[in-house]
């Protein structure tokens, strides 16, 4: 007898019911919550990739006039070389999120993370030895190239080893480990800052090293990708992997059909399809799933995220705040980001879906610059002493970036850009999309001190426009992918051409032989 579609999933005892017409029955119950530990463990740990992203958001303290000694070491650079230095960072990233599409096919996701970890480990060293600008420029282009590769390939990695009831919670750990990554970042500026030598600013760049090398080391032990060993042939290794993800004894049908549907998809693929990077548009639903990809990272970009996790520390020195209290409000800002993710991701990602969230956390983020603008406007200014006012442009930036951003483009850029393209062109994909998030993130990250200083207050109004922008986006042209296997995202997009073996309860697309050896396997 077939078992029904999979409906519910464990972890740790937390159970998501799926939206099927089938009703809940008890063979149909993945209950294999040790395999579901071991997965989210697996995706937390390679998360380390994102933590490093939001750990080198310390750049955003160090070239603060708190962190003095920098100052005066790099002889007090203007608006165009802070510039310069944190948009370099970004610039790397760019170039090593493209690099990382062809080396995540070739060599693996693994691997691949492997070798980001070690490129992190040169470039972070780089810049806590800089003897001058130009070194300390060097050492953040080449920690970007890894950071670059990593933001890519390790939502790749997660979503490929996750189940599709959990997919969002999983994959979305990608941002609550950038949130811990800048928490941590906050809360180290705050304290080098009364450092009295050139450790102020060194420590602070250097402690990125020490996360790079336990990503490094702690990959030796965590799976292969089961769909990239499937599309390299080695079936074996991948079923045992899916084994034990995903489940125990309990749910060995499921297992099977899910095995045999990751395979029957990438083998159908491999006889019908290239693999050319002109495939992501050859077709409308292959355009349609590169330019919803590369929107959602772009649109992410033009929330204004960065301009809050960068400058910071400047955005509240134009509310009249100074001294140590401003990292402080930093890192305080950091904590609840990190805290407000991981529920979202938790108890809500993959119940309300992936569009609901974008377009409210959109409406959100513009209501919240608007009133920031409108504050700054009134009561701002490095002079200023209206407390209550300070109080309330402080409040606004972190409901900006702790309360909406996190619940909207934060986590779910990271997991929709991961989840939509087919296995052939996956990597190549998920590439292209972060390389639209990093070319973004150059641009507002190099005319953002400029505009700030020019345009002061009215800096904020260009988000409020965008974010409104990016709402309509989303409503309009963004499919729903919850709940959906990553096999399953043609018919979301519109391009299945063969059935799916969790839909029709029997394997499809594989001869005899394949068959009798899946079930020889189970």
């Amino acid at each position: 007898m077939c078992p029904c579609r999979v409906n519910a999933s464990y972890l740790s005892g937390w159970r998501i019911w799926r939206h099927s017409a089938n009703p809940p029955s008890e063979d149909g119950e993945l209950s294999g919550s040790m395999g579901l530990f071991y997965n989210f463990s697996v995706c937390l740990f390679s998360a380390l990739g994102s933590f490093l992203f939001g750990d080198s958001g310390i750049i955003g303290s160090v070239v603060s006039k708190q962190f003095d000694l920098f100052q005066t070491y790099f002889h007090n650079p203007g608006p165009s070389i802070i510039g310069a230095i944190v948009s370099t960072f970004a610039g790397g990233c760019f170039f090593g999120a493209a690099a990382a599409g062809s080396l995540a096919t070739r060599i693996g996701r693994k691997r691949t993370i492997q070798l980001g970890a070690l490129v992190a480990i040169l470039g972070c060293s780089l810049q806590t030895g800089a003897r001058n600008v130009s070194y300390l420029i060097v050492g953040r282009l080449i920690a970007g190239l890894a950071i670059g590769c990593l933001s890519m390939v390790v939502p790749l990695y997660q979503s490929e080893i996750s189940p599709p009831e959990i997919r969002g919670f999983l994959t979305g750990l990608t941002q609550f480990m950038i949130s811990i990554g800048f928490l941590v970042a906050n809360w180290v500026g705050y304290g080098c800052q009364f450092l009295r030598t050139d450790a102020q600013w060194r420590v602070a760049l250097g402690i990125q090293i020490f996360p790079a090398a336990l990503l490094f080391l702690g990959m030796f032990v965590l799976p292969y990708s089961p769909r990239w060993l499937v599309e390299k042939g080695r079936n074996d290794e991948a079923f045992a992997i899916v084994q034990r993800l995903h489940g125990t004894k309990d749910n060995e049908e499921f297992i099977a059909l899910e095995f045999a549907e990751m395979k029957e998809q990438i083998r159908y693929e491999q006889e019908n399809y290239s693999t050319q990077f002109s495939d992501l548009w050859s077709t409308k639903p292959m355009l349609r799933r590169t330019l919803t990809g590369m929107a959602v990272q772009i649109c992410t970009q033009f929330t204004g995220i960065n301009v809050s996790s960068y400058f910071q520390p400047t955005l509240y020195a134009a509310l009249g705040l100074s001294g140590s209290k401003i990292l402080m409000i930093t890192g305080i800002n950091g904590a609840l980001g990190a805290v407000v993710t991981i529920i979202f991701i938790y108890f809500f990602l993959d119940r309300v879906g992936r569009k609901s969230p974008l377009i409210l956390g959109s409406f959100g983020m513009a209501i919240s610059l608007a009133v920031e603008a409108a504050i700054n406007a009134k009561w701002g200014g490095v002079d200023s002493t209206n407390h209550p006012a300070q109080t309330a442009g402080v409040a606004f930036i972190i409901i900006f970036s702790s309360l909406f951003f996190s619940t909207s483009f934060g986590p779910v850029s990271w997991v929709y850009q991961s989840e939509i393209f087919p296995m052939r062109v996956r990597a190549i994909g998920t590439s292209v999309c972060t390389c639209a998030n990093w070319a973004s993130n150059v641009l507002i990250s190099q005319v953002s001190p400029i505009g700030m200083a020019r345009l002061q207050y009215r800096f904020y109004i260009v988000f409020v426009v965008t974010n409104i922008v990016n709402a309509f986006i989303v409503l309009f042209f963004f499919p729903e992918t919850k709940g959906k296997t990553l096999e399953e995202m043609d018919a979301v997009f519109g391009d299945q051409v063969i059935p799916h073996a969790l839909e029709t309860k029997r394997t499809n697309n594989i001869g005899v032989e394949d068959e009798k050896s899946r079930e020889s396997d189970v």
